[in-house]
């Protein structure tokens, strides 16, 4: 037995070090403290689906072979070199630092084992292979059989491939990408093929992790959980696959392991001709403790399918009791009201970007410094930009306490922005139906994926009018898909009476839209402002032309300007506005109007007297309620 460890380290030593001999940074770049933490053996092991953990998984990310062919070529005989997964091809931690492209695919090629345990096999169980993330369009071979395709930038998907497994052997897994970036009508956020300003290098192929699960033939899908801190109640919606009449669902809430509540649907029954069953059950959440940005508390949560008094499938998960509204205040002024008080948000400007990275933080400690800084400065909201992040990036929001409004990522721009706050009615593109399709499949997947996370307070459809279409229509559909939260149907301009909300940008000093301008029927925010720049050599993306909508040259100036911004704001607070976002966290290649630099290494102001100035906002409301 010692010598079959002793081996067996050899060996894991032995596969490390040929790793990282296949595996280097492309140089030339600056790089975050975690690039050099990076593990090309296991990058991001951690679990990827806070929500529904189970204990059978593997996680596939590492070095995998790739090749870069004209579109539509069938898969190449050999590949070009190894690529390291889940960081996109023209990064950095990718170890290739190469452009795609509308006119060639990626291929990924790589072999796996499948995960052991008691569902680990084709007679008992089910095998789910899950990508995180993949831009744009994926098709996916097992073994070199189609499992399906998938298009859809942002949102996580799952192939069943069960039946394109071989018992007892090793498994080849390849991936055809195509990604036309600002070349096509899909949602692509801030990436162009030619960056410059505000626009940012493209992300191709893989970007978050990949992974493969081993479940029961009857085994749960999916969950939605939706508190009601008015009714003291949370609704469990499970949608299980394989679902037998007679199966339970028993879903249990708990605090520090102290049970709570607690339910079970019984007498299971699917649908006539469907192998899907499911329930919704209403728990009973007494006295619950309320989560705010002050006092994050989270609930944990286990989903239990139940046959003949055993346990078939089980996920275990969490939850928050919160509630997001607008409302009236003693003076008649809509606000936003955090667990039905006004609490004034601000935060910042959130891109998601990394300079080794790209899409994908080297680390998940890295994933989680932003938020915690963010914290530290004192802010209690994030706007997350046009970018989706790892679910993992949202469990932290949970963790720490941190509001975010979550943007639709953009795509087939064109639209005229109107930015005027007193005129209703902006310049709405027409989009293809293929376009609009595109949007919407998308937009509906993103809301489901991430519905579970009590911190996502707000959902913006559009921005600045980029690829803005019949915005009644779909701040309506995004209202009614998800009544639970606020919409912001048009951060930035072409306005409607629509959503809850009214979001004027204005750079770089804070103002607001007059509270009568709309009938007073919508709370008023300011989506974007600040944008103070301070480069500082050895950190910037390039050495020189980088920018900012206003510059400065010294840290103490630029935090005196900060300060004038932050306390202007507060009259503005007593006129009506309910929340403000700086721009922005970090820099991004170009910009260099962050809070800290791209790389990170610099916070370009004391998070102490950040977040001292911040204290006296909330401070200036905290009276009213």
């Amino acid at each position: 037995m010692i010598r079959y460890i002793f081996v067996a380290c050899l060996l894991c030593l032995f596969t490390r070090a040929m790793s990282q001999n296949d595996w280097h940074i492309v140089p030339g770049r600056i790089t975050t403290p975690w690039a050099q933490h990076v593990d090309p053996v296991h990058p991001l092991p951690e679990y990827p689906r806070p929500q529904m953990v189970r204990g059978e998984w593997e996680n596939l990310n590492g070095l995998w072979e790739y090749a870069i062919v004209p579109k539509d070529q069938d898969e190449p005989v050999g590949y070009q070199g190894k690529i390291l997964v889940p960081f996109a091809i023209e990064s950095a931690l990718s170890g290739v630092g190469k452009t795609v492209g509308k006119d060639s695919t990626l291929w990924y090629r790589t072999n796996f084992v499948l995960p052991g345990g008691a569902h680990a096999s084709k007679k008992n169980g089910i095998f789910l292979l899950h990508f995180g993330a993949v831009d744009w369009r994926a098709e996916v071979f097992i073994n070199g059989k189609s499992a399906g395709i998938h298009e859809g930038g942002y949102d996580p998907f799952t192939f069943d491939i069960t039946s394109l497994v071989t018992k007892g052997k090793r498994q080849q897994l390849a991936v055809k990408v195509w990604d036309p970036t600002d070349d096509g009508p899909q949602p692509r956020g801030k990436q162009v093929k030619h960056p410059n300003g505000i626009w940012y290098t493209s992300v191709t192929g893989i970007w978050q992790t990949v992974w493969i699960e081993a479940v029961p033939a009857t085994y749960i899908a999916t969950l939605r959980q939706t508190p009601d801190i008015d009714r003291q109640t949370l609704s469990v919606t499970t949608v299980i696959r394989g679902l037998m009449a007679g199966d339970s669902i028993r879903v249990t809430a708990l605090d520090g392991g102290r049970m709570v509540a607690g339910g079970v649907w019984a007498n299971g029954q699917p649908a006539a001709g469907s192998a899907t069953g499911g329930a919704m059950q209403v728990l009973s959440i007494p006295n619950a403790k309320l989560w705010s940005p002050d006092s994050p508390f989270l609930y944990d949560l286990t989903v239990s399918v139940v046959r003949g008094g055993k346990v078939v499938d089980e996920v275990k998960s969490y939850f928050a009791m919160r509630k997001i509204s607008v409302a009236p205040d003693e003076h008649g002024t809509q606000r936003m009201m955090l667990n039905n008080r006004f609490v004034f948000e601000i935060g910042p400007l959130d891109q998601g970007w990394w300079p080794d990275g790209l899409y994908t933080a080297p680390t998940d400690s890295a994933l989680r410094f932003d938020i915690q800084q963010t914290k530290n400065m004192g802010f209690n909201m994030i706007r997350k930009h046009v970018k989706v992040e790892p679910a993992r990036w949202y469990h932290d929001c949970d963790e720490i306490g941190m509001l975010v409004w979550q943007d639709m990522p953009s795509g087939d721009l064109g639209a005229r922005w109107n930015p005027n706050p007193g005129l209703e009615g902006g310049n709405e593109m027409v989009r293809t139906p293929e376009s609009e399709a595109i949007y919407r499949k998308e937009w509906n997947a993103i809301m489901d994926g991430l519905y579970d996370f009590p911190c996502i307070v707000v959902w913006t459809p559009f921005n600045e009018a980029w690829g803005q279409f019949k915005t009644i229509e779909i701040t309506e559909w995004t209202m009614k898909k998800d009544p639970s939260r606020l919409v912001n149907s048009a951060s930035g301009g072409n306005y409607y009476v629509t959503g809850h909300l009214i979001d004027l940008h204005h750079y770089p000093d804070p103002a607001m839209v007059r509270a009568d301008v709309f009938g007073a029927k919508q709370a008023l925010v300011l989506g974007e402002f600040g944008g103070l720049g301070l480069p500082l050599e050895g950190h910037t993306w390039q050495a020189k032309n980088n920018w900012g909508y206003k510059t400065f040259t010294d840290a103490d100036t630029l935090l005196r300007s900060y300060s004038s911004f932050i306390n202007a704001l507060q009259p503005l607070i007593q006129k009506g506005l309910s929340a403000a976002v700086y721009t922005q966290t970090t820099d991004v290649e170009v910009e260099t109007n962050g809070l800290m630099t791209y790389d990170r290494k610099v916070i370009k102001m004391p998070a102490d007297r950040l977040k001292a100035l911040h204290q006296k906002l909330y401070d200036s409301v905290s009276g009213r309620n």
